[in-house]
C-alpha cells in the first residue's frame, strides 16, 4: 500500500508563506521516497465585501507575529494601503488547480507567485485579473488559464479537495498528514526546524 504525506494549505494564509522555506526544504529531503500530494485547503470563501477594518487590523497583527516567530519571514505592509482587501482565497485556491491542469510542477510555481504578490509585491490574489497577470509570469497559457479559472469543474475540484482535507481532520493551515492504508497520522508543524518533521516521516516509512 503507497503512503502518501499530504500538504494542505492555501496561498494567501499567511502561516503557510512562513512555512515555505522549511516545507521546501522539507519536501526535498523526502523526494523519491514518499508521494507527496498537494492539496489547497479553502481558508475563505468568494466575497465581494470589503474586509472589516479590525480585520485588516488583525491580519496586519499576525503579519507581524509571523514576523518576530519565524525569522527571516517578509511582508510587505503597502498592500494594506495599495489594495482592497477582500476576506476571498477561493480564487487564488482555484488559481492553484487551474495551473495544475497545465503541469503538475505549476502547482507549486503558481503558489509561489501568488505568495510573492500578496506578501511582497501589494498586489491583490482575490482579483482574477491579478491571477491572469501571475499566471502569464509563471509562462503559463493565459488564455487558457482564464477559462479555467472561473470553469465549474475548477470550482468542483476546489470543494473535492476541501472535503478531502476534512476527511483528513485537517482544518487550519499549513498541515500535514501521512496516509498508510486505513492509518492517518498527523505530523507536528516546526516552522523553522526542518529535522523535527522528517524525523516523524522517517519514523513512518522505515
Amino acid at each position: 500500500m503507497q503512503q502518501t504525506l499530504y500538504y494542505v494549505h492555501d496561498p494567501m494564509c499567511s502561516w503557510c508563506w512562513g512555512f515555505e522555506p522549511t516545507r521546501s526544504r522539507l519536501f526535498a529531503a523526502l523526494d523519491g521516497r514518499i508521494s507527496i500530494q498537494r492539496l489547497v485547503g479553502g481558508l475563505a470563501p468568494d466575497s465581494s465585501a470589503p474586509m472589516p477594518e479590525a480585520m485588516q487590523q488583525g491580519l496586519q497583527q499576525t503579519w507581524r507575529h509571523i514576523q518576530q516567530t519565524i525569522p527571516g519571514t517578509e511582508f510587505n505592509f503597502d498592500f494594506w494601503t495599495l489594495c482592497a482587501p477582500r476576506r476571498s482565497t477561493y480564487p487564488s485556491n482555484r488559481a492553484v488547480i487551474a495551473a495544475r491542469m497545465q503541469g503538475d510542477d505549476f502547482d507549486e510555481i503558481m503558489t509561489g507567485r501568488i505568495q510573492r504578490a500578496y506578501y511582497l509585491q501589494a498586489r491583490n490574489p482575490s482579483d482574477n485579473d491579478t491571477l491572469i497577470e501571475l499566471a502569464a509570469e509563471a509562462g503559463l497559457d493565459a488564455e487558457r488559464f482564464s477559462r479555467d479559472l472561473t470553469a465549474a469543474e475548477t470550482q468542483q475540484k476546489l470543494l473535492a479537495e476541501i472535503e478531502t482535507s476534512r476527511r483528513l481532520g485537517i482544518d487550519s493551515f499549513p498541515s500535514l498528514a501521512v496516509v498508510d492504508g486505513g492509518q492517518l497520522t498527523h505530523i507536528g508543524l516546526n516552522y523553522t526546524d526542518t529535522k523535527a518533521m522528517l524525523n516523524q516521516v522517517e519514523a513512518l516509512i522505515e
